[in-house]
């Protein structure tokens, strides 16, 4: 793997075993212990409090606290008993799944096997979603409720990663939700979970407030108030951690890592995370929106298309650079969907090496020995130094000819904008859901199949038969050894098309006040009811 011995040991104390990193402390007189209030500072943008209406991992996180799962995942993704106590395969394409009783919504009604069926059905189905939560539900034919605490779901075929896809949708009460909007969710008249917290307020792009649900049926949480602070900005969240204003940070801003490990007052969490920062490409269209010939008129033939072109743009990208410069460290170069650990990667798939002379070749063989000019958006508030990844990656790009302008924006309206099919470059990124590859290669890679769930977030509309064929054979094939080849088969088929172009895996952090401790999660949930108060 491409990087500097910092990497290179990064991968093999983190990666290998996904092993959270904890840095622990105590604090004199358990000041924190003792509080029954806690203040967080998030580093991304909610859009929605609906927890069906954007997937998106800022939205999860916050559902996370509000809302139950059916199933739950621990900080590596490993499956537990939630709402449901048990499941299994009655058959190939029948799976039962047997509900816990006794338990209550916010609003003290019952939660049934009929507030599942509801929100089986309203999940993929809300309108105007950016990223839809079909992609998890789709294979699901018929839901039966058999009694008020049993379940079975029939579906098309066999699906034996149901329990993991199911993992990802919050169950929402069909008393309240029936004839509510996703405005009523954001207002908090919705929000009406079985949760380990009750919405007190959404006071949108500033906090969100949280009162300790007394009748949560799981582990009671330690506060009994949490105020979850929207710090964007990484200085602003980075002093209102050192002023004590919150307690605790997530993201902590690579240039200021080495700062707060050395504070004595402040306690570091870390692992290598399930999240690939990556380029979407525009290589469907015959024309693309932002692609031009050196002078800046539009090119009438769209050079994405070739997968030459999108070789060299791949080439042309110094991997490790991004990784020792903009993120000083705190990231893996990548050279697929996931890093080594998780469940249907690839042996044979490595970062593409920095080779500015084969880019040009490529290009010059494509039919752009010149190259040609193109814009690359991208976010500038949703993941690690984003927008300087933007500029570095255009910075790189004129090297080989590519002349590459940059325009990034806030995450809602990058979001918006990029769902509609705006742009001809992007940077993204993708945290697998499910702890494996199935879920970045049916959104973003497989060709996109509202009927099917597929690509809804494949931005760039790539398509290629032969991998959705394997795709649709691995989820399908209940014997994990087989599904995990056909899985890493299917990556080896998208990546070596550039479907998307690979940069890097993020590290995720945490920082925190001595007198608390958090056990760092691969799927970047930040999750105040698993903060604790130190022993």
């Amino acid at each position: 793997m491409v990087g500097s011995s910092v990497s290179r040991r990064r991968l093999g104390a983190m990666v290998g075993g996904l092993a959270a990193i904890g840095f622990a402390g105590g604090l004199a007189g358990g000041a924190v212990a003792q509080a029954a209030e806690l203040s967080i500072g998030l580093g991304a943008e909610v859009t929605s409090i609906d927890p069906h209406f954007h997937n998106l991992s800022p939205n999860s996180n916050i559902a996370q606290h509000i809302f139950d799962t059916l199933v739950q995942q621990d900080e590596r993704q490993r499956l537990s008993p939630g709402l449901a106590e048990s499941w299994r395969p009655l058959e190939d394409t029948t799976w039962e799944f047997k509900l816990r009783k006794g338990v209550k919504f916010h609003d003290g009604s019952d939660f049934t096997a009929e507030d599942v069926a509801f929100t089986v059905k309203r999940a993929p189905n809300v309108p105007n979603s950016p990223s839809s939560y079909g992609i998890y539900l789709a294979p699901i034919a018929e839901t039966v409720i058999v009694d008020p605490y049993t379940v079975r779901f029939k579906t098309k075929g066999p699906y034996p990663l149901l329990p993991t896809d199911i993992s990802n949708i919050f169950i929402v009460s069909h008393k309240v939700g029936a004839n509510a909007t996703t405005a009523d969710y954001d207002s908090g008249k919705a929000a009406i979970g079985t949760g380990p917290f009750k919405l007190v307020e959404n006071k949108k792009g500033d906090r969100i407030i949280l009162a300790r649900n007394d009748g949560y049926w799981g582990t009671k949480p330690a506060w009994d108030k949490v105020t979850l602070r929207l710090l964007t900005n990484d200085a602003s969240r980075v002093a209102a951690l050192l002023a004590g204003d919150v307690q605790m940070i997530e993201v902590i801003p690579t240039q200021d890592m080495a700062k707060i490990k050395a504070n004595k007052d402040l306690t570091v969490s870390s692992v290598v995370g399930n999240r690939i920062i990556y380029l979407h490409v525009d290589s469907a269209r015959d024309q693309s929106p932002f692609v031009t010939d050196k002078a800046g008129k539009p090119l009438d033939k769209n050079p994405l298309k070739d997968v030459r072109v999108r070789r060299a743009i791949s080439l042309a990208i110094n991997r490790a650079a991004i990784v020792e410069r903009v993120m000083e460290g705190e990231a893996l170069p990548a050279g697929q969907l996931l890093p080594d650990g998780f469940f249907g990667v690839s042996k044979n798939l490595k970062p593409d090496p920095y080779d500015t002379e084969r880019a040009k070749k490529l290009l010059a063989e494509a039919g752009y020995p010149d190259g040609f000019g193109i814009t690359i958006h991208g976010p500038n508030n949703r993941y690690i130094n984003d927008a300087k990844i933007v500029q570095a990656v255009a910075q790189m790009l004129a090297r080989v000819g590519i002349d590459a302008k940059v325009d990034t924006m806030p995450s809602n309206v990058f979001f918006s904008r990029s769902s509609k099919l705006e742009f001809s470059l992007m940077l993204v990124g993708w945290g697998s859901g499910t702890g494996e590859t199935s879920s970045p290669l049916k959104s973003l890679l497989a060709t996109f199949d509202p009927s099917k769930g597929f690509g809804p977030s494949n931005r760039g509309r790539y398509s290629n038969p032969k991998m959705d064929a394997i795709l649709e054979k691995a989820l399908a094939t209940v014997d994990d050894a087989a599904r995990e080849k056909l899985l890493a088969e299917a990556c080896e088929v998208a990546i070596g098309d550039l479907g998307i172009i690979p940069l890097h895996y993020q590290i995720n952090s945490w920082a925190m006040k001595k007198g608390l401790t958090y056990v760092a999660r691969t799927d970047e949930y930040t999750l105040a009811h698993e903060v604790k108060p130190a022993k």
